[in-house]
């Protein structure tokens, strides 16, 4: 790979960015293309979902060298064990391995990266005890996971609430360390930024949020597309990886508490679970009246452009909704509740409308099939605040910044070495 205008780059992530059909990837790959225009890169990742090995050489063919491991889920949890011993966030040995960790090192040392790009908090143990040197480290938590486990905590039964608890309170104690390291944290939104900033006072001023983008040219309403769903039905859609626990939780909170009052006015009416891995708990929803789960399906636009309106019943949720930006690029109503949009600053009633309580919720979506419509207002609002342009501008000026503040922080020895090429 030639030579490129910013040196070369280090991108270490939880998955593979690549291709991005789930939330976190459809930022990684975006990010890591973004950075591909000007480094040259070498990508250290897991693959933890066997049809994305399909896609693996893809990303390769964009790197100069690339360390993708295999992560087996079952295996992985079994590995976190260790943290009860260790006294760690069970999170970080979940994504420990220790032929990644050799080649981050020898990555290091070989090719001096002017950049290390980390995506999620789990991901920063690989570069903590490296050698400081010149590089700039931006860490990009995305969201605070240890804020999610917190909310779990309060929605699971002892015991398993003890070990959420332990693991927010443990993975909080890494991600300020980390943010203490790094030259720059990144956030989602706003909102989980200054979530960060008051948990994590002595690193506010390293932190900075770069929000999430939308493909508009691909998520456009205007572009033709088949009806995937049985003729006569009327649909109400939820997309989303369904073998995410929040994801498993506010289709079956929804299925049971909310849609036999829409689906009692109208059996033509459909509710669509739309998203890979289903686990058995939400394909047992599929043999309910009115309830259809696709499992993972090649695009999911059909879904949204031909479904009447799109949901996000969510009650645990950190960061941004994909599931919410892509109905709303669709032009499509979107029913959710305030944990669904919080870190979406769309209007409500306008762009986004909430719901909370399950009467509350059936009687919005029920609105909807009572006077269908678009939702132009959505759409404009995606336009002006989530195009991935504004996003990768942004990106620019942080990594910038960034890059300023380490060559002003960077020891004297270091800085000699970079003016006379030693």
């Amino acid at each position: 790979m030639e030579p490129r205008a910013e040196g070369d780059a280090l991108f270490l992530s939880q998955r593979i960015p690549y291709p991005p059909n789930k939330g976190d990837k459809i930022r990684s790959w975006h990010f890591f293309r973004h950075v591909a225009e000007t480094h040259r890169m070498h990508l250290g990742c897991f693959i933890d979902d066997p049809a994305d090995w399909a896609d693996a050489n893809a990303v390769r063919k964009l790197c100069a060298s690339a360390c993708i491991r295999p992560l087996a889920p079952r295996r992985a949890k079994l590995r976190s064990l260790a943290g009860l011993a260790t006294r760690e966030a069970l999170t970080l040995p979940y994504f420990r391995s220790r032929a990644l960790h050799d080649w981050v090192a020898e990555t290091v040392r070989r090719h001096a990266p002017a950049l290390i790009f980390v995506f999620s908090s789990a991901m920063a143990q690989y570069v903590l005890d490296l050698p400081r040197g010149t590089a700039r480290l931006v860490l990009d938590m995305v969201d605070m996971d240890s804020q999610k486990w917190r909310q779990y905590a309060a929605r699971k039964r002892w015991p398993g609430n003890l070990v959420y608890r332990r693991e927010a309170r443990l993975l909080h104690g890494f991600e300020r360390r980390a943010a203490l390291h790094f030259d720059a944290s990144l956030f989602v939104s706003r909102a989980e930024l200054e979530l960060f900033r008051r948990l994590t006072p002595e690193a506010a001023d390293r932190a900075d949020f770069v929000g999430n983008g939308v493909d508009l040219a691909y998520f456009d309403p205007a572009l033709p597309t088949l009806n995937p769903y049985p003729p006569e039905a009327r649909p109400v859609v939820f997309t989303g990886a369904m073998d995410y626990w929040p994801n498993v939780d506010a289709v079956t909170w929804f299925a049971d508490r909310v849609w036999p009052r829409v689906h009692a006015a109208d059996p033509k009416r459909l509710f669509a679970i739309v998203g890979a891995n289903p686990t058995p708990a939400v394909r047992a929803l599929g043999q309910r009246p009115g309830i259809l789960v696709t499992g993972r399906v090649a695009d999911v636009r059909p879904y949204l452009a031909h479904a009447v309106l799109a949901v996000a019943p969510l009650r645990v949720a950190q960061g941004v909704q994909n599931k919410v930006l892509e109905a709303m690029s669709m032009a499509r109503p979107v029913v959710a509740t305030p944990q669904a949009v919080e870190g979406i600053d769309a209007e409500p009633g306008r762009e986004v409308v909430l719901a909370e309580a399950e009467v509350e919720f059936a009687s919005r979506v029920s609105d909807f099939f009572a006077r269908p419509q678009t939702n132009s207002a959505g759409r404009a609002f995606v336009e002006r605040n989530h195009s991935w342009t504004g996003t990768l501008r942004k990106l620019s000026a942080v990594c910038a910044a960034t890059t300023r503040a380490a060559a002003a922080t960077a020891p004297a020895a270091s800085k000699r070495e970079v003016a006379t090429g030693v």
